[in-house]
């Protein structure tokens, strides 16, 4: 018999609410699995931001609203991957981003897609470890 725990989701209080059928993140064994996050703010359920810069900011944080519920910070992440709709914004969002992850340099890839849900210009997601 296994004493493996079953993966947990995870329901971050300060993050926004899901657009789908997902969990914040899930806990698996040492491992947090962060789904991705566009820059929505948490309190109107909007994307405040009209650049790639802002929505990846907004994003950030909200990363990091799920990261606290489970008593972790940014440091805690080990790889995160970018989505953005235009690689042309690739150098503004990477701003923000070295701003935001305070010299902590996670793996990272960074991905052009077609679109994002709620015609977000920016998604991120990423995996930590506790």
């Amino acid at each position: 018999m296994s004493t493996k725990a079953a993966p947990q989701a995870v329901t971050a209080p300060r993050a926004p609410a899901p657009v789908g059928p997902y969990a914040h993140a899930v806990a698996a064994g040492g491992t947090l699995y962060l789904s991705g996050q566009i820059g929505l703010d948490p309190d109107t359920g909007r994307i405040p931001g009209a650049t790639a810069a802002e929505q990846a900011r907004q994003a950030l944080r909200n990363l990091r609203a799920v990261l606290e519920s489970q008593d972790l910070t940014l440091r805690a992440l080990a790889k995160v991957t970018v989505f953005l709709t235009d690689m042309g914004q690739f150098a503004a969002v990477n701003d923000v981003y070295a701003e935001e992850m305070a010299g902590w340099t996670p793996a990272r890839s960074v991905v052009q897609v077609s679109a994002l849900p709620k015609g977000a210009l920016v998604e991120i997601e990423g995996i930590a470890c506790r």
